[in-house]
């Protein structure tokens, strides 16, 4: 069984979510587990809601000129949310933004996925690679971020064989 949301874990962990996917217990532990679901449903709510933590954690970093839901995310080919920089000549000038985008999938998503992707998404703002620095950064944000990156791992599994 093909596990693409888990690639890069041990095989025994990957073992133990094969044996939990084939006794049908993967969605129960997850809805336990995850009980509620984030009410961030706009472009204007997940604004606020990323303007807001930002504000707390990274105030004198770059602006963010747009944080949007992006339905045209392919979450296993490009990622589960986006940070890019574009630059614009503007007269004589050129001008850099940062942008924001989330998969749109997680608008269904429980609160602390949806906050996991947006403190990895806001990381970028200071940290551009994924080294350690970064995942310092992403765990001073949120002290859970491990285990809700591997947890919302789980949840696209689950969450893709739901629909065959």
């Amino acid at each position: 069984m093909q596990l693409p949301y888990l690639s890069g874990y041990p095989d025994h962990l990957l073992e133990q979510v094969r044996t939990l996917i084939r006794e049908q217990r993967l969605g129960p532990l997850l809805a336990k587990r995850y009980p509620q679901r984030h009410t961030t449903q706009s472009d204007a709510a997940l604004r606020d809601y990323t303007m807001d933590l930002k504000a707390r954690y990274l105030k004198s970093s770059s602006p963010l000129s747009k944080v949007v839901f992006d339905g045209k995310i392919n979450i296993i080919k490009d990622a589960l949310g986006l940070h890019s920089y574009v630059s614009r000549v503007q007269g004589s000038r050129l001008k850099a933004k940062n942008e924001i985008r989330i998969a749109a999938l997680f608008k269904e998503a429980p609160p602390e996925f949806l906050e996991m992707i947006v403190v990895h998404e806001l990381a970028h703002l200071r940290e551009k690679d994924h080294n350690k620095a970064f995942y310092q950064l992403c765990c001073h944000m949120c002290p859970h971020y491990h285990q809700w990156e591997f947890d919302m791992r789980l949840w696209l599994t689950w969450r893709d064989l739901d629909k065959e």
